[in-house]
């Protein structure tokens, strides 16, 4: 019997080794794959699992592919962002990818980076095409998220973890999915920021002049399961997507705790996946590991359209969960939602909306408190230029150090590289902290829902808990209150919107204190300029703004976020502690600013425009 055996088992072997491919092994299950099941070296709960496997490789083969420059691929804010059907034309995507590594140089060589995205559509496809420009580039290893899938955040976790060198993502963010919408990509660099002008720069300079491409013949990879396929000089691994961003929340949260709260049976949620990239997060999270039911999570399913909807985490594109809200005494006490690629989020009360400007605020305002991370203070706040300012109140009560920034997560990098930046933010749905180097919408939530869990210890079953309404009242009778509301022009024709922004700058430019706007009285006005603190960069035109002596302001800027066209942003804001004020509509209480910054700018002339897209 023992001879039969060890025969049967020799023949199993050589088989396997005749099927193997001249050029790799491909993983198709756990018994052929040899995971060792030993946890990263960290050992924390969610962490990444090592896998092996023995290969029998020949060397990688390179077979350059001519190809020539095509127009558009300047990379913007937040990557390279176009509709679907460009990026899936001849050479498109290769062509960015391949100047990318040009632009990197020798630097590249040897590197480890990491690979995934937000789920939708193109991505798997796109995923086989970075793979073998990675191998032909001469990148040693690229960790991939199964399935493709990788959260932005989680992106930047991994990069930071593991000291890789960089990652590339696969995401338009919050815009929509499908052969006919949107398609994505950026590069971020070692810290796990995107990557610094300089970079980007480089890559638009590499993608005006190319002429070939340097692909590895390698077979696909199988993205669908866990465990490393190995070349020939050249590895992939596949892990699960919350390798090392599941094990890092758990670092920066109180778990226990989170766990007292959502497990009550006198507390209830609601978190909106939107059918995008969270889906794959938000049940381990929520319901898997802090006890919350599976009613508490929604279309979860990460689906290559986002099920058709927009997955932009609004009072507009989430109308599902809003309406659950706002659905009366029987709603949830605690809603969120995040978008296509989990960085930004919406915060919900019962009834009750939080702005992205006071979102950010009252978290830095009660992060000692509640958050075990910053349990020793923070080293500072920021927010961008349009964003409200009510974290200045917060800075300037407790003594914090405070900048206001530009546009765009980079500037916010540069500030918690060089320590002096715990929590920042962003108006448009955007907050984070220094844990990762990118905005985090599942921080955001459980930054709430630490607060909310903190306000609520040893309260009794049955005892009236503490709301997001409290939350919100309580800091604005602290603090004062900053009305601030964004309107989102959508899609408007490039032409029309460059004229608007030209009209504005000659307003500017005649403009001096004291003149009137209304009943409104001018302190200054001027097209935000930022240099940097830390590494003296000087960003310019950033953002047009008209700045009143009672501290009210309106802004203009043309977003980048978009694939085509452009999106006008007009943001409002007044500051007001009268206590028989705080508690007003904030359409309400910034209408007669509001009125006078649409006929400043003749925004509705210019656009053909009578109303916004998107109010927020």
């Amino acid at each position: 019997l023992t001879l039969s055996l060890l025969f049967q088992s020799l023949t199993f072997v050589s088989n396997e080794n005749v099927n193997m491919s001249s050029h790799s092994v491909r993983i198709s299950s756990s018994s052929t794959s040899k995971v060792s099941g030993a946890r990263a070296p960290h050992g924390r709960s969610g962490g990444r699992f090592h896998s092996s496997v023995t290969t029998r490789a020949s060397a990688i083969t390179i077979a350059p592919s001519p190809t020539k420059p095509i127009e558009g691929q300047k990379t913007g804010t937040s990557g390279l962002r176009k509709k679907t059907a460009i990026f899936t034309s001849e050479n498109y995507l290769a062509n960015w990818v391949q100047s990318l590594f040009s632009s990197l140089g020798s630097e590249i060589e040897g590197q480890t980076i990491c690979l995934g995205g937000d789920g939708r559509y193109f991505n798997k496809e796109a995923s086989q095409i970075i793979l073998k420009l990675a191998a032909g580039n001469g990148v040693k290893k690229v960790v991939v998220g199964q399935n493709a899938i990788l959260a932005t955040p989680a992106a930047s976790a991994i990069i930071r973890e593991q000291k890789l060198y960089g990652g590339l993502i696969m995401s338009a963010s919050h815009n929509p999915g499908g052969p006919d919408e949107d398609w994505g990509i950026k590069f971020n660099y070692n810290s796990g920021e995107p990557a610094p002008e300089r970079i980007t720069d480089e890559i638009f300079k590499y993608t005006e002049t190319i002429t070939e491409l340097k692909f590895a013949d390698i077979p696909d990879v199988d993205l669908a399961v866990v465990g490393t396929t190995e070349f020939d000089g050249f590895t992939v691994e596949v892990v699960e997507s919350t390798a090392d961003y599941l094990p890092l929340l758990q670092e920066v949260f109180d778990f226990d705790m989170l766990k007292s709260l959502i497990s009550r049976p006198d507390f209830s949620m609601k978190f909106d996946a939107m059918h995008a990239v969270t889906g794959a997060y938000a049940p381990k999270i929520f319901c898997e590991l802090l006890g919350a039911p599976e009613s508490s999570v929604m279309n979860c399913g990460v689906l290559e359209d986002f099920g058709g909807g927009h997955p932009d985490p609004n009072l507009t594109y989430a109308k599902e969960l809003v309406d659950i809200m706002y659905s009366g005494d029987d709603a949830p006490d605690f809603g969120a939602a995040s978008d296509g690629d989990g960085d930004r989020n919406m915060i919900l009360g019962k009834g009750f909306f939080i702005s992205p400007s006071d979102s950010v605020a009252m978290i830095a305002a009660n992060a000692q408190e509640c958050i075990p991370y910053f349990k020793d203070g923070l080293k500072g706040v920021a927010r961008s230029m349009p964003t409200g300012g009510a974290l200045d109140k917060v800075a300037e009560k407790m003594g914090l150090q405070f900048y206001e920034v530009p546009t765009g997560w980079k500037f916010f990098g540069n500030l918690m590289d060089d320590g002096r930046c715990s929590v920042c933010g962003e108006e448009s749905f955007g907050t984070s902290s220094d844990h990762v180097r990118e905005k985090d919408g599942l921080w955001a939530v459980l930054s709430w829902l630490s607060i909310l869990a903190k306000k609520n210890e040893g309260k009794a079953a049955g005892e009236k808990l503490v709301t997001v309404e409290d939350i919100a009242k309580e800091h604005w009778a602290k603090f004062g209150r900053n009305f601030f509301s964004r309107y989102d022009y959508e899609g408007v024709e490039s032409e029309k919107a460059d004229a608007m922004v030209d009209h504005l700058r000659s307003v500017i430019a005649s403009a001096k204190k004291g003149d009137k706007f209304g009943e409104f009285e001018l302190d200054f006005a001027d097209d935000f300029e930022y240099t940097d603190p830390v590494d003296g960069s000087v960003a310019s035109k950033q953002g047009l703004r008209f700045v009143f002596t009672d501290s009210s302001r309106f802004i203009f800027r043309l977003s980048g976020t978009g694939s085509s066209g452009a999106t006008i942003r007009m943001y409002i804001e007044q500051y007001e502690t009268d206590p028989s004020k705080l508690e007003m509509d904030a359409q309400v209480a910034l209408k007669s600013l509001i009125d006078v910054a649409l006929e400043t700018s003749k925004l509705q002339e210019f656009s053909g425009r009578d109303k916004p897209t998107v109010i927020t």
